[in-house]
């Protein structure tokens, strides 16, 4: 078994790639569109004295387009679970979402409300998981809100409709006491 992360570390105060600040001089220069010139002009920029047509350059064929990768069952559920654990969302809305006891488990620790913050938002800094067997995800999130930084640990199981249930939730070693306990 291998363990894999998915989420990449994020810098907090950059920007994302590919985007610049066009106020600051050197910025990008200005877009234009291939295959639109101004008139008077040739494509690659030098203007036709006679004002006649310049030859166009033909625009390579599109490729269909492509569906954009879908996430990982363990960065969506990272994303639910989060979601109610911090109180942004209800816990009855991972019933569909739930199997077994999972879902006690869930309603427990959201009474508790350990992922509430009075300042900045918790978020999910990365994922993690192991395929014990397939059709099981066992995975990991850590999760911070400002410089405090919790661990989340969850397992998914694929049901026989071939969709993914989160199966056990537990949040930093806290667990749900069992029946036979109290």
């Amino acid at each position: 078994m291998t363990k894999v992360m998915t989420r990449t570390k994020r810098n907090p105060g950059a920007r994302p790639p590919g985007r610049h600040d066009t106020r600051r001089p050197g910025g990008t220069t200005p877009r234009t569109t291939p295959g639109r010139e101004t008139p008077g002009s040739s494509p690659r920029g030098e203007s036709t004295a006679s004002g006649g047509r310049a030859p166009r350059h033909r625009t390579p064929a599109r490729s269909p387009l492509r569906t954009p990768p879908q996430p990982r069952p363990t960065d969506l559920f990272a994303d639910l679970l989060l979601a109610v654990l911090s109180g942004q969302r209800p816990v009855h809305s991972m019933l569909r979402h739930t199997a077994g006891r999972a879902y006690d488990e869930l309603a427990w620790l959201a009474e508790r409300g350990p992922l509430r913050t009075h300042g900045t938002r918790p978020i999910v800094r990365d994922v993690g998981y192991e395929v014990p067997r397939p059709g099981a995800i066992e995975a990991f999130a850590r999760i911070g809100a400002g410089d405090q930084l919790r661990a989340m640990a969850f397992r998914l199981e694929k049901g026989q409709d071939l969709r993914w249930r989160c199966t056990a939730v537990e949040l930093g070693g806290t667990r749900m006491p069992h029946r036979h306990d109290n």
